[in-house]
């Protein structure tokens, strides 16, 4: 049995045989066409008495319809090729489209088995460590810590997944309210700092700014970019987060000090199941959801999000909202 790389690689062959065997039909169409209108044009010439009064006139007309035909024939051959042509190119890029479509769903689905495969087995180890064995109240704490930090990471991937359906769907519904924009975001921040205490996290976030949004799609926002910012940023490099006001606009920046983000892939990174390409980064955990939902719910709130570059490396994403005043 063939493996589906090689059944794609053959149908593509099949389907550029065809292509091509159309293409040549059509030009073959064209030539008998105007050979055939050559000799019935040179037939009915040679059929015209030269001695006759209306001579010039009846050799005249046959050229004038020889000269139509070839007019026909060049503009329904021009038609056809083109209707071909753009027909391959649409088809091409369906087919193209759903395969790439097919990848990106193949890898989704294995990055949401191992996300859920590897907090699951976390859990349940500690959970096994807590029944079986005597521990000391410190011990105790450090496990429990963890468990429950693998089940918030499960809890955030299933928030992804359904909050993803949902939009996707149209039947989720924002319930806007004025929040304070101030502290949500350093709930969030002093969340992963507890969830992270080896990490280096960098804040300055101003109070009292306040919003008209949805408190819990605003919570997913920062946990998706936090959370971004820590996977692809190394151990000893800085999370900065800031939170300031400009001409009744509140700014949300999220920076890390990772490799950064290519100028070609800076669009391309809001894509459902998108993940940056290179071969390092590929590897890192994550489903290609979260900076898909980041922007729905951005723009759902009629704000602006925006990737720029760190210095002297990583990304900075930042968001733009209209501020309550």
């Amino acid at each position: 049995m063939p493996n589906k790389s090689n059944r794609i690689k053959l149908i593509f062959a099949i389907y550029w045989f065809f292509l091509a065997y159309i293409l040549a039909a059509l030009i073959w169409w064209f030539i008998a066409l105007t050979q055939q209108n050559n000799q019935m044009s040179n037939f009915k010439i040679d059929r015209l008495q030269k001695d006759r009064a209306d001579f010039e006139m009846q050799y005249n007309k046959i050229l004038i319809e020889k000269d139509r035909k070839s007019k026909q024939y060049i503009g329904e051959g021009a038609i056809f090729l083109l209707l071909i042509v753009a027909g391959a190119i649409f088809l091409y890029r369906a087919v193209n489209k759903q395969l790439k479509i097919s990848k990106q769903q193949q890898h989704f689905m294995m990055a949401v088995t191992h996300e859920l495969k590897t907090p699951i087995a976390v859990t349940k180890l500690n959970l096994e460590t807590l029944q079986k064995r005597k521990l000391d109240e410190e011990q105790q704490m450090r496990l429990i810590n963890n468990t429950v930090h693998e089940t918030n990471r499960m809890n955030a991937l299933c928030n992804n997944l359904l909050l993803s359906s949902q939009f996707d769907a149209g039947g989720y519904k924002i319930t806007k309210e004025s929040i304070l924009l101030s502290e949500l975001v350093d709930t969030c921040v002093s969340d992963f700092i507890k969830r992270y205490p080896n990490r280096i996290f960098v804040n300055e976030i101003a109070d009292d700014i306040y919003v008209h949004a949805d408190t819990m799609l605003l919570e997913i926002v920062m946990n998706n970019l936090l959370d971004n910012a820590i996977k692809y940023s190394p151990k000893e490099g800085k999370i900065f987060t800031s939170l300031h006001s400009h001409n009744n606009t509140a700014i949300i920046s999220v920076g890390d000090e990772g490799s950064g983000i290519n100028a070609d892939e800076k669009n391309k990174v809001f894509e459902k199941f998108y993940r940056s390409g290179s071969e390092t980064n590929i590897k890192a955990k994550g489903t290609g959801l979260g900076l898909y939902l980041t922007e729905r719910i951005i723009k759902a709130h009629e704000g602006k999000i925006s990737i720029k570059d760190n210095q002297p490396k990583g990304s900075i994403f930042v968001i733009e909202l209209k501020q309550k005043v």
